[in-house]
């Protein structure tokens, strides 16, 4: 360990942040927070992705930036939970399947395999850190922001995948980060717009939201990342568990026995900036006990931030032991997972335009083998397969707003672009996922022309939009059972929906995904997956 008595304060706590930055190159932002302030990490969004080549040179530029005054490498960190929620969507990156998609399969082989591959393509681009997986169970229907990136509903299952795409990222170099600690599946809130709370008490949680993490703390996860969710049981102010000495220290450290790193979430998320604010958030989440805190966008933010944590040491208000103790955890993490001083001019001299990723056949695969075996068909009244001799309708939802959680630009292939090759018969209609009432009532109007109606939904956030529901429901009043529905997102749209004839989960609307449930439908292949969460049909409207 080095000798931390050589450190200046404004050094030490640099060390615990992690900072977004703007560019697709290294900026004054980033140039500042690096230098002036000595930040320890970099956290990547789309906005600094252009391409494979592009991304991997600006790792490679990012970490000469501290070297004329540390020889300590940085994190650079990015959000790659896979399926809906990737900032690497690129060409000549493996378009890795989400969580929910892998527990249709519940295979966990599949899972370490899918995280390994990530893990690969990551480290020849300069990124050391994933935030994911995410490990929280989802068994609120209703939650907004977490659904499809959860494994499921069941706590052992999604312990056994946490932990097995844990293993993959890790095996392979790349801290995993295992979030939201202490569980964000059983909320209703986006706390990317405001507070949320898990009412339920200590047994309950420890049973259900806290098993996924205790299964990977003893499987040596490098990381765990925060939730700015309150829970009554452990915490009895009304604080974000991010904010709580109660929940980091005394539960998630002395209670659960972490003695890896705890992320922040980023403090600029409304349950935070909206509340305490960011610059004060920052103070008292190191208090709580994090370790790095995690500030996205804006220097203006970032810098409160730092200056905030450092008036709060001279103050008194935090000891600089509690800096020193979160310090040596960053280090100690930063000499496991990145190459030494020594060794890290050479890993990033490494990073070529070229770029050795997976063999593009190989990961075609892994890829192609998770879309087909998680096509989940819950029922069917003889609609399938389709005839290629009918007229087909494909009703496509086409998202036209921006999510909280990012979304991939995936949307120009749809499932009438997979149905293509089966059938000369296949037309297509797009509405919005929001649709107002002209789009639906042309559609209507135009399916009264075809044989066979398949409509696609798309949930993002939460409940199915009342336009989606409505347009179904109209064409079941049309059509009668002949209407197939894919979901291709939310499984639970089955809810909005009376009396439907065909319906088909996916868990994402990206490529492999909609050629494997193509497949199925035209009958040539079986679909096999299996429902990560319950759908209560008996609950469905009638």
């Amino acid at each position: 360990m080095l000798d931390l008595t050589q450190w200046t304060l404004e050094q030490k706590i640099g060390q615990l942040f992690i900072c977004g930055f703007q560019s697709l190159a290294p900026d004054e932002q980033i140039t500042t927070l690096t230098g002036k302030y000595h930040v320890g990490g970099v956290v990547y969004f789309r906005r600094n992705i252009e391409s494979v080549q592009q991304l991997a040179a600006l790792s490679r530029d990012l970490q000469k930036l501290p070297r004329s005054h540390s020889d300590i490498p940085l994190f650079i960190s990015i959000d790659q939970e896979g399926g809906m929620v990737a900032r690497l969507d690129h060409d000549g990156i493996s378009r890795i399947p989400g969580n929910m998609t892998l527990g249709a399969v519940d295979d966990l082989r599949l899972t370490y395999n899918v995280a390994k591959l990530a893990a690969e393509e990551m480290l020849a681009l300069g990124i050391n850190m994933n935030f994911a997986p995410c490990v929280d169970v989802n068994n609120n229907p209703s939650n907004p922001v977490i659904g499809v990136r959860s494994f499921g509903e069941n706590p052992q299952k999604v312990a056994e995948h946490g932990v097995a795409a844990t293993r993959g990222y890790q095996d392979q170099g790349v801290s995993a980060t295992v979030k939201h600690f202490p569980g964000h599946g059983d909320t209703a809130v986006d706390t990317h717009l405001g507070l949320a709370v898990v009412p339920h008490d200590k047994e309950r949680l420890r049973n259900i939201e806290l098993l996924p993490f205790r299964r990977a703390i003893e499987a040596g996860a490098d990381a765990i990342m925060t939730a700015h969710v309150i829970f009554p049981a452990f915490e009895p102010e009304e604080i974000p568990a991010t904010l709580s000495h109660r929940v980091l220290t005394e539960l998630l450290r002395e209670e659960m026995n972490f003695e890896g790193v705890i992320v922040t979430d980023c403090l600029e998320m409304h349950a935070i900036s909206k509340s305490c604010g960011v610059a004060e958030g920052a103070v008292r989440a190191i208090e709580a006990g994090a370790d790095l805190i995690l500030v996205s966008h804006t220097l203006t933010d970032q810098v409160a931030a730092l200056e905030a944590v450092r008036e709060a040491v001279l103050s008194g208000r935090i000891s600089e032991d509690r800096i020193n103790e979160s310090l040596e955890r960053v280090l100690e993490l930063k000499a496991k997972r990145i190459a030494a001083a020594a060794d890290a001019e050479v890993e990033t001299n490494r990073l070529s335009v070229s770029v050795p990723l997976t063999p593009q056949a190989e990961s075609e695969a892994l890829l192609r083998e998770a879309a087909e075996r998680s096509v989940t068909l819950v029922h069917d009244s003889g609609n399938l397969p389709l005839s290629k001799d009918e007229s087909t309708l494909v009703i496509w939802p086409e998202l036209r707003h921006r999510t909280e959680v990012d979304e991939p630009s995936v949307h120009q292939y749809t499932l009438y672009n997979a149905l293509q090759p089966y059938s000369n018969n296949i037309s297509l209609s797009v509405i919005g996922t929001r649709p107002e009432e002209e789009e639906v009532l042309e559609v209507l109007k135009r399916s009264t022309d075809f044989e066979q109606i398949v409509v696609v939904t798309y949930t993002a956030e939460g409940e199915i939009p009342e336009g989606q529901s409505h347009l179904v429901n109209a064409l079941i009043r049309m059509h009668g059972s002949k209407v197939v529905v894919v979901s291709t997102r939310n499984p639970y749209d089955l809810k909005s929906f009376k009396d439907v004839g065909t319906y088909i989960c996916l868990y994402e609307n990206r490529q492999f995904s909609l050629d494997a449930v193509a497949k199925v439908l035209m009958g040539k292949l079986t679909a096999k997956g299996k429902l990560p969460v319950s759908l209560n049909l008996d609950e469905v409207t009638k």
